[in-house]
């Protein structure tokens, strides 16, 4: 049964953007548009260039913001508040995730590469404001993104947790590859599935239905002992 794998998992980490909503939303693409406009007037490119550019510091450095204070040295506080202040109101509260996540065993945290400020707002659009024990963005790994294996090992340490006892719920594949290794459960999270890899260990195009049996009580599991003490 697919609770006997998570059986042992006593903190849940989860993703923000296209993992704790759906791409449907399309927050993401205002992000992007944001990115864009950003690098068009920052580095004078037009937007073909600043498009490719874009996508080429995300292949190479895991964020666009990774590259851009790689190459160009630049100040990721300003950038993020600009490419972070997006329309949220094509996001909905989820009462079924709501409670999915509220009836999970141990603790669940965020870990995004996106700033928590922003984090933040997002979880309140969705309703699960109070869900979370900790909220990890980017800052709090000192600006290194996943897939970096040292963003991973950050988030591992401020929180104290054991990836042998954790699972990890994302939308992008690659950033799968590093909780595989340290012996967390993986799920990808997304419309549809990619091809089979050793580090994808599940799939779900349903977060809150693939969290419900294995919720507190479910195959045997025993709820958690005090109520969570959240961060935000």
């Amino acid at each position: 049964m697919l609770a006997d794998r998570f059986s042992h998992v006593r903190t849940w980490v989860f993703d923000l953007d296209n993992t704790l909503y759906p791409p449907r939303a399309r927050i993401f693409d205002q992000i992007r548009e944001r990115m864009t406009t950003w690098l068009m007037r920052e580095l004078g490119l037009d937007r073909a260039a600043a498009g490719r550019l874009r996508q080429q510091y995300w292949a190479e450095y895991g964020t666009t913001l990774a590259g851009l204070m790689q190459v160009h040295g630049i100040d990721p506080a300003p950038y993020l508040r600009e490419v972070h202040a997006v329309d949220l109101s094509a996001l909905a509260p989820d009462p079924a995730l709501d409670a999915a996540i509220g009836a999970l065993p141990g603790r669940a945290i965020v870990h995004t590469n996106a700033s928590r400020d922003y984090a933040e707002r997002v979880l309140v659009a969705r309703g699960l404001r109070g869900r979370f024990d900790a909220v990890y963005g980017v800052e709090e790994t000192d600006f290194h993104p996943k897939p970096a294996r040292r963003a991973f090992e950050a988030v591992l340490a401020a929180d104290g947790l054991d990836p042998r006892f954790a699972a990890m719920f994302e939308d992008d594949p690659r950033n799968l590859a590093v909780p595989h290794e340290l012996g967390m459960q993986t799920v990808h999270v997304a419309p549809g599935p990619v091809a089979p890899a050793p580090h994808v260990h599940h799939h779900t195009a349903d977060l809150a239905g693939f969290l419900a049996p294995l919720g507190a009580g479910a195959a045997g599991q025993v709820p958690r002992d005090n109520p969570r003490k959240t961060r935000i």
